[in-house]
This record gives structure tokens, C-alpha cells and sequence, in this order.
């Protein structure tokens, strides 16, 4: 069972809504190459706030996929899409089905 996750927050800027999408959608062909990453997913949680939810197995697949390629782009493109600076909460899955 995966034990630790990401939550991360992000707040599109105003006109920007679509390009978060595209972004976001991008993110899955970086992200099926991390096979430490175990379940990766992109979230539209109400209009101009996003956000992503993955998990790891351990601290060492949760390190690799921070400062792999998706991290990468996320904070490349950070100021161009994003109002304010993405929340990212390191979180223990407590169970899951």
C-alpha cells in the first residue's frame, strides 16, 4: 500500500484556466516515466484552482518524482500560469481501496 502522497494546490491566473489544463494534462507522459511514482492525478477543483494528488510507496519514490521532470516543468512554468506559487503538502496516506 502506498503510504505517502503530494497534494498540490494551484491557482490558474485569470485567462490562463485552459493553458493549466493543457499543462496539466502534459504532466501524465513525464510522470509514467517516474516508476516510483505509483498513482498520479490531475484535478480541476473548482474554476481557476487546480490541483495534483499523487503517491509513493516510501520517501525515496516521494524525492525522486520532486525533483524529477514534472516538478521541473511545474515550477518552470510557475510564474506564467499560476497567480501564486504552487502549495505543495507532503501527506501520509492513512488507508486507501
Amino acid at each position: 500500500m502506498e503510504k505517502l502522497a503530494l497534494l498540490v494546490t494551484l491557482h490558474a491566473k485569470s485567462g490562463k484556466e485552459a493553458e493549466v489544463e493543457n499543462f496539466l494534462k502534459g504532466g501524465l507522459a513525464l510522470v509514467q516515466q517516474e516508476p516510483e511514482t505509483q498513482k498520479w492525478f490531475a484535478l480541476k477543483l473548482s474554476a481557476g484552482k487546480y490541483g495534483i494528488f499523487d503517491t509513493f510507496n516510501d520517501e525515496t519514490g516521494r524525492k525522486a518524482h520532486l525533483s524529477g521532470k514534472v516538478a521541473e516543468a511545474l515550477m518552470a512554468h510557475a510564474a506564467d500560469l499560476f497567480s501564486q506559487a504552487p502549495a505543495i503538502e507532503q501527506v501520509e496516506i492513512l488507508t486507501s481501496k
